[in-house]
């Protein structure tokens, strides 16, 4: 225990990881990040890229001997023996660990069920197997690209009915709706184009595509310890069958391609960034929709505001002829003796018509002029 009375491991900083070998077999760690530092031999600015507090973009990097792996939710490690995931006990990390196991024991164990096919088939079988580097990176791969293409539904599914009745309805709770699920997806759009940045990246260089082949530069740099260690198992052993396997792999690799043939990794990203620019389109799709909306309601407001200045415009011009009607009734309405007002009863019937009948004239040119500079419609 540590002095404060929390356990020694986390007093050290000590996280939960799990290693999963190339059999699927899984082993949680808790373990500092030195000791993970020692074990896949990385640096600890590549320790610090995976650290969930850190807040380090989308990246798949390449290093002599592992690959660091930050995606989203997934922080990992993967060489050429086995891959180190980071809080596999989390919600978004438990379904990963799961297709993990499901998908890492290698192809060439159901040669066992076959034993009588050719020496030929079985070598074939052994070439097709991709390493295993490529197997933990494609579940990595699928995870993140399914769940950001999850979300991408949920969000069309939400947004469209949310936009049709904002345009069919403009009221304060339609406008927040929308307000908000455009702020969820301007949060997702990031998302999606950091992932699909950093594998345009990756297929665009092709030196950094190779740094990835772990089981190629294994088997290039020290082939006698390979074959040393794989010597001293037994001979029906699993792990033996995969190690064999896996040295057959990287040596036709190696005699049949350079050390810059990177087709089947190319192929393999190839695959997950037309899905995650898929992804993108539709998000981008989804943008443009939402902003044909705020357009559209920005052309309705106008319209609103025109039809209110024409109110206005009208209200002010009947205001005018009003006034003018009543500067006739105020003049009647002095104390001043006229010399009509005696037995001249029919010059007052004359004034008052005659007033009207100016302001009504006067409202009618105002409505004119207007009109006819297009203040007002037709």
């Amino acid at each position: 225990m540590g002095r404060d009375g929390r356990p020694a491991a986390a007093a050290t900083g000590a996280r939960s990881w799990i290693s999963m070998d190339c059999t699927g077999r899984g082993i949680v760690l808790d373990v500092d990040k030195h000791e993970i530092m020692r074990r896949a031999q990385i640096h600890a600015r590549d320790m610090r890229i995976i650290d969930p507090l850190l807040s380090y973009p989308s990246a798949i990097l390449g290093r002599e001997k592992a690959i660091v792996l930050n995606l989203e939710h997934i922080k990992a490690i993967i060489t050429a023996e086995e891959i180190l995931l980071r809080d596999p006990s989390e919600e978004n990390v438990t379904p990963v660990v799961e297709e993990l196991h499901r998908r890492l024991p290698p192809s060439v164990a159901h040669q066992a069920e076959g034993e009588g096919r050719g020496q030929h088939e079985a070598e074939s079988a052994e070439e097709a197997a991709s390493p295993f580097e490529f197997r933990a990176l494609e579940v990595a791969l699928e995870a993140i690209c399914s769940s950001l293409d999850a979300r991408t539904t949920e969000l069309e599914i939400d947004a469209y009915p949310a936009l049709d009745e904002l345009t069919a309805k403009i009221c304060s709770r339609n406008l927040d709706r929308v307000r908000k699920l455009k702020s969820a997806m301007t949060r997702l759009i990031a998302r999606v184009q950091k992932v699909r940045d950093e594998l345009e990246r990756l297929l665009d260089d092709d030196n950094d595509m190779a740094d990835l082949y772990l089981s190629r530069k294994m088997a290039t740099e020290s082939p006698c310890l390979v074959d040393s260690a794989v010597s001293d198992l037994a001979p029906n052993s699993p792990v033996l069958v995969s190690k064999t396997s896996r040295v057959s792999r990287t040596s036709v690799a190696t005699l049949h391609g350079n050390e810059y043939n990177v087709e089947e990794l190319e192929m393999l990203l190839e695959a997950y960034f037309i899905q995650i620019d898929g992804s993108l389109n539709r998000l981008n799709t989804l943008r443009e929709y939402v902003d044909d909306t705020e357009d559209y309601i920005n052309f309705q407001l106008d319209n609103h505001r025109n039809q209110l200045i024409q109110l206005e415009l009208f209200l002010s011009a009947c205001t005018v002829s009003l006034t003018f009607y009543s500067l006739v009734g105020g003049i009647f309405g002095m104390n001043i003796p006229y010399s009509w007002n005696d037995n001249h009863g029919y010059v007052f019937s004359w004034v008052v018509g005659i007033g009207g009948l100016l302001s009504g004239l006067i409202l009618v040119v105002v409505l004119v002029y207007a009109r006819y500079k297009g203040l007002i419609g037709a």
